[in-house]
């Protein structure tokens, strides 16, 4: 009774009066009872029956436990498990230090990202692990390393071989759509792949502020028909090639140093209804079954 009341207030509200979707969904300690689905966008939308991470396991640990965001879905969770193993394997450390992923009900995040909202976005820290024993509070001061130079042209010295072939498996995986990463990796992972294994750069893509982790996106999975597939999609993307022809020089041309404007921009119509960031979304902008998962 107290759940269908809850269920009816939130959709009777008026919008000014509702609450600010970030906050309702980061109030929340524990994922949904509901089966395993990522409903919406990956940066419009939620995750029903996440599971967590456990916060250390053979291969990996999950660090800044404090965010509650070592959440995902159960294909993320598995993916993170046998990459993790990978890179133990291939000697980048003892496996992975895992960033945020989702929040237990996925959803805004009240702080940091604009995306990994429905449990299929993990970010994956650029540091090799050379200890599986760190404590919580350990985890909250050990930082990452930067492999972008300060420019943003370049990869720094902390750029490795290992890096190039984590990535390279991480990218491989069938069940990942695309890879951020900063403009400098993707430009030092195209000078120095092999030509006639090129197909898998497709899709590291290109991304500002990705030079201490990347950041991994996965398909939708089979049967998740509430989750909305990226577009263009990499197979789309994968038609002009591995992204390694001249448009990749932009991020580090155009993109830092933007040409002079020709022309005055036309400034905005005042009556014209700015757009929503994510931090600003009611439950109102979300899929109607967010509301269901907020109050399972």
């Amino acid at each position: 009774m107290i759940r269908i009341l809850f269920l009816s207030l939130l959709l009777a509200a008026p919008a000014h009066a509702e609450k600010l979707a970030n906050k309702l969904f980061g109030a929340k300690s524990d994922p949904s009872t509901q089966d395993a689905m990522p409903i919406g966008s990956y940066a419009k939308g939620c995750g029903a029956g996440l599971v967590q991470l456990p916060e250390t396991g053979p291969t990996w640990q999950a660090m800044r436990l404090s965010r509650n965001r070592n959440f995902g879905h159960p294909v993320m969770i598995q993916y993170l498990m046998d990459l993790s193993q990978t890179a133990a394997a291939i000697g980048y450390g003892k496996g992975l230090y895992i960033g945020d992923i989702s929040q237990p009900r996925g959803g805004p995040m009240t702080s940091g990202h604009a995306s990994h909202q429905i449990g299929l976005d993990a970010d994956i820290w650029m540091l090799p692990p050379r200890s599986l024993g760190l404590s919580a509070a350990e985890r909250e001061d050990i930082s990452s390393i930067p492999v972008r130079s300060a420019d943003q042209r370049s990869v720094t010295e902390n750029w490795t071989k290992t890096h190039h072939r984590l990535l390279k498996e991480a990218a491989s995986d069938p069940r990942v759509d695309r890879i951020f990463v900063a403009a400098a990796v993707k430009i030092e992972m195209c000078k120095t792949a092999k030509a006639s294994d090129k197909k898998w750069l497709q899709k590291i893509r290109p991304v500002v502020g990705h030079d201490t982790h990347f950041h991994v996106r996965l398909k939708c999975p089979k049967g998740a028909r509430l989750c909305e597939t990226q577009t263009p999609t990499v197979a789309e993307l994968s038609k002009n090639g591995d992204g390694c022809d001249e448009t990749l020089a932009w991020w580090v041309t155009d993109y830092l140093d933007p040409p002079k404007p020709t022309k005055k921009k036309k400034p905005a119509d005042e009556d014209t209804p700015r757009k929503k960031g994510p931090r600003e979304f009611t439950m109102a902008d979300l899929p109607k079954q967010c509301q269901t998962v907020l109050v399972d």
